[in-house]
Order: structure tokens, then sequence, then C-alpha cells
């Protein structure tokens, strides 16, 4: 390799820490910027998605995706599966429920992720760091088995500790596993109960 050549190597390969800074600031606003327009989005085909119903199993991992990824505007998330445990078998409904509103509440951990550098300069982030590093798995696990819209805050604050993303993935699932064999079975006895189904 010439020297000239060489030279414009190294010049590209190595960039300023203000470049860097720059870079980290605008992928973390484009970050923000995803979650909000993909909670927009949801709120906005909120129709469409409900006609997924039909599509058994797909057609609650997709819905719950969708009702969990909304970070700002809460959507209702349990319906689905508490109707569908009465007409699928309620543990497939749990389990594709599940993995889906898991995958949904990365919009979370993103936002979280991609907003580190507005909070991390506060006391209170360092506080919520501690609590995650000493207690995080039984934070998210019980935030995710809780119906609350509490487990937003935890998502967004696992991604701005920067809590590993698959721990973050399994203590998620098997919260929300814990949530949807509940709501599921419960449905598939009381709508035939009830006569509804």
């Amino acid at each position: 390799m010439s020297i000239h050549r060489k030279a414009l190597h190294m010049s590209r390969a190595s960039s300023s820490p203000h470049q860097d800074a720059r870079k980290q600031v605008v992928l973390r606003v484009l970050g923000i910027l995803l979650v909000l327009a993909l909670s927009f989005l949801v709120l906005w085909f909120q129709d469409v998605l409900r006609r997924m119903a039909p599509y058994g199993y797909a057609g609650v991992f997709f819905l719950t995706l969708a009702a969990n990824a909304s970070v700002i505007l809460p959507l209702p998330g349990l319906v689905l599966p508490f109707t569908m445990g009465a007409v699928l078998h309620p543990f497939w409904v749990a389990v594709a429920a599940a993995a889906g509103a898991s995958l949904g509440e990365l919009s979370g951990y993103v936002l979280g992720f991609s907003g580190q550098a507005f909070v991390e300069n506060y006391r209170v982030y360092q506080r919520l760091k501690a609590l995650m590093v000493h207690y995080g798995p039984w934070v998210v696990l019980i935030t995710a088995i809780l119906p609350l819209p509490l487990f937003d805050f935890v998502g967004i604050l696992a991604g701005a500790t920067r809590w590993p993303l698959h721990r973050f993935l399994l203590w998620v699932f098997l919260g929300k596993l814990v949530k949807m064999l509940a709501i599921t079975y419960f449905g598939g006895w009381l709508l035939p109960w009830m006569g509804l189904v």
C-alpha cells in the first residue's frame, strides 16, 4: 500500500472524540424518534391490527407485539389473549402473547438506551442504576407480571442502565409468560362458563 493510501486510510479510521459524541447524539435522537413513530403508527393502525385476531397464534403474537411496542400511548394488550384462551389452547396462546409482548417491550429498552446520555448525570439515575445492578432480574420479572403500564418505565430504565439485552428479554419473557398464562387460562375458563364462547 502506498504512503498516500496508508495516510488516507489512517485518517478515516481515526475519528475525533467530538465526532464520536456527535454520532452518539444523532443515533440516540434517531432511536427516540423511531420509538415515537412506532407508537403513533400502532395507534393509527389499531383497526388493522385488530383484524389480525382471526389468524390464531400468529395474530396473538403480532397484536401483543404491537400493543407492547407503544410506549407513550398505552394500548390494551390483554383482551385478545383473554378471549383467545377460550378459542385456542390457552398454553400456546400464552406463549405466543408472551413472546410478542416481550419483543414489543424492546421499544422502551431502545428509548432508554437512546436517551441514556440525557439522564446519566442525575443522582436519581445513579440510584436506579444501582437498583438494576443488584435487583434487576426481580424488578423486571415482577413488573412484567403485573398488568400495569409501569413496565414501560422499567424497560426504559433497563436500556438507560445498559442492562444486557439478552437478560432483559429472558426476564421479560418469563414475567409476561406468567401473566399471560393466568389471563389465558382464566379467559379459557370464564368465557365458556358464561356461555360466551
